[in-house]
């Protein structure tokens, strides 16, 4: 028997359980985040309905799903905040914390650690990296 037709590689997007997931995961990081009394302070203010809405956005990227996001970039939206190394290291300890609560296979998360370190100066002010 001969398959002649190709298979669509499945997005880690689609792998984890698409939309309903990322809002999932983003519910839970954001109740992390917001728990920890070193990064709360960065989002006394902020609109969090669109801040999770931004957030859901960009992880769909990140995993392979559909592009939506037309929000300011990450370094227009971060430096301002003067962001250390240490903060946005927690940040992504709760974005692990959270994947591995939910059940993310490995090599999801692995893949977002990739990321996550590809964009660490978008995020990190400059005097703080």
């Amino acid at each position: 028997m001969t398959v002649t037709e190709e298979t669509t590689p499945i997005s880690h997007y689609e792998r984890i359980g698409g939309a309903a997931a990322v809002k999932a995961a983003v519910e839970l990081f954001y109740d992390k985040v917001l728990a920890d009394p070193d990064l709360a302070g960065y989002f006394t203010g902020v609109n969090m309905p669109e801040q999770r809405r931004h957030l859901a956005l960009m992880l769909a990227v990140v995993l392979g799903g559909p592009n939506e996001y037309a929000g300011r970039g990450l370094a227009e939206a971060h430096q301002p905040l003067n962001i250390p190394v240490a903060h946005y290291v927690k940040v992504g300890e709760h974005l692990t914390a959270t994947l591995v609560e939910l059940g993310v296979p490995a090599d999801v998360i692995a893949d977002v650690h990739v990321v996550l370190g590809q964009v660490q100066d978008q995020v990190v002010s400059a005097g703080n990296a």
